[in-house]
């Protein structure tokens, strides 16, 4: 946990004033996840991604998604070589560790659907040869949920590959300040060192994966998702998918709690950010104003906590 410890300060250091995001963006990194990160510009989201990248040594690529991005340009492409008569491989902007998909909702829909292959399953294929992707894996996309002008909304399928959806908001005026200081400090992503490496991570991830899920909390996370499924307001309820990526959350978050178990406060920790971008509310409750995170709040604490 020294580690995770040195990462969490690090990052927040540079990220100033949002220690829970930092803390659900490690809860993601190791449970294998990847994060949408929706706020308006100028919040640090470029910032924290270059930061994770560079406390952990791991290659990093950053995508600004347009509309005439391709996604050749993503996954990458065969090209005919005329010394060798054969063709290659040109590796796209996915052949990293960690991807910054910035603005992702300005590219089409062929290009986001083209990131779909390696959110799931951790690698490409290209005219039918299938390429591993470097581990640990992850993306970190963004968007603009103020400014739709140009842009392609997610489909519900997108949205489902992420494991949480992160707002991280305006710091308060300390934060402000402390901001700026390192800014006139020159104190930024760049200028942080590595703390660990890639395989430092992947052999923290394999740790995570010796946490205990007991049955008790099982059926507490099926029960979570069942009442999604009963919600009227709701078009749809939580897929099997999203109560794979709770469970896989609520062990990282205990975790980082420095448990060898997960309690039903660890499934609470990360509910909210884990489903709250799977729905879509019914036109009467939007029309009454309703509020998908306010409706799922009441929904986990209805839920019959199980007996230790």
């Amino acid at each position: 946990m020294k580690i995770i410890n040195e990462l969490r300060t690090q990052i927040n250091s540079v990220f100033v004033g949002k220690e829970k995001v930092t803390e659900d963006v490690l809860v993601c990194l190791l449970a294998g996840g990847h994060v949408l990160l929706e706020d308006v510009p100028g919040v640090g989201k470029t910032t924290l991604a270059r930061t994770l990248s560079r406390s952990t040594d791991c290659s990093f690529a950053r995508i600004q998604f347009t509309p005439d991005t391709l996604p050749s340009d993503i996954v990458g492409l065969s090209v005919y070589n005329m010394k060798t008569g054969e063709f290659e491989n040109r590796s796209g902007a996915i052949m990293h560790s960690m991807i910054l998909a910035d603005e992702i909702n300005r590219t089409s829909p062929k290009t986001q659907a083209s990131l779909l292959e390696a959110m799931s399953e951790g690698r490409v294929t290209i005219d039918g040869t299938t390429y591993e992707l470097p581990q640990p894996f992850m993306v970190i996309a963004t968007q603009n949920p103020v400014e739709f002008l140009g842009t392609y909304p997610l489909p519900e399928a997108q949205m489902d590959r992420f494991m949480m959806r992160l707002s991280i908001g305006y710091p308060d005026a300390a934060e402000e300040i402390h901001l700026a200081k390192n800014f006139l400090e020159e104190k930024s992503a760049e200028s942080v060192s590595a703390i660990c490496t890639a395989a430092d991570i992947i052999e923290i991830k394999n740790k995570v994966k010796e946490v205990q899920v007991s049955d008790n909390v099982l059926t507490y996370i099926r029960d979570i998702i069942d009442a999604t499924r009963k919600e009227s307001r709701f078009v749809l309820g939580a897929s099997p998918r999203a109560m794979l990526a709770l469970v896989l959350a609520s062990r990282a978050k205990a975790f980082l709690e420095e448990r060898d178990f997960v309690k039903p406060d660890d499934v609470k920790a990360v509910a909210v950010n884990v489903l709250h971008h799977r729905f879509s509310l019914t036109s009467e409750a939007k029309i009454r104003k309703e509020n998908t995170d306010s409706i799922l709040t009441s929904l986990i604490l209805a839920t019959k906590i199980p007996m230790e």
